[in-house]
């Protein structure tokens, strides 16, 4: 099976930065939709700052991919809510830690409120390969 990824900024929309704003993804390949992961360890307890919660929540993303043969480098499309409108900077640098060059479509909410109060993001993906 093989894909072609192709990325493109148009030059009639604002280059973005850290993301791409359109994926076209061709011919024979696996689509992985990935429901959204929030920052919840696998034991159930959630990290008590914002911070550990942004980077167990990519943690947990990263463990859904690989269990299904993918790395961050498959993402063609990635979603993120943030409950807080201060955890921006501290989601964009995780967000650059873990996708370094690599820039995937990708669209950002600020939300009243996750299904646990306690969530302060959760970021749900679609990757290919």
């Amino acid at each position: 099976m093989t894909a072609t990824v192709t990325r493109s900024n148009p030059a009639a929309v604002r280059a973005p930065t850290g993301y791409t704003h359109a994926i076209q993804v061709t011919g024979d390949y696996r689509r992985l939709i990935i429901s959204g992961q929030v920052g919840m360890a696998l034991d159930g307890s959630i990290p008590s700052s914002p911070e550990g919660q942004i980077a167990q929540a990519f943690a947990n993303l990263r463990a859904v991919l690989a269990e299904n043969g993918m790395t961050v480098d498959n993402i063609v499309k990635t979603t993120a809510f943030l409950t807080d409108r201060e955890l921006l900077g501290a989601y964009r640098q995780a967000r650059g830690a873990v996708f370094g060059d690599h820039a995937p479509a990708s669209t950002l909410l600020f939300v009243a409120g996750l299904a646990d109060p306690a969530w302060v993001v959760e970021v749900e993906a679609e990757a290919v390969a």
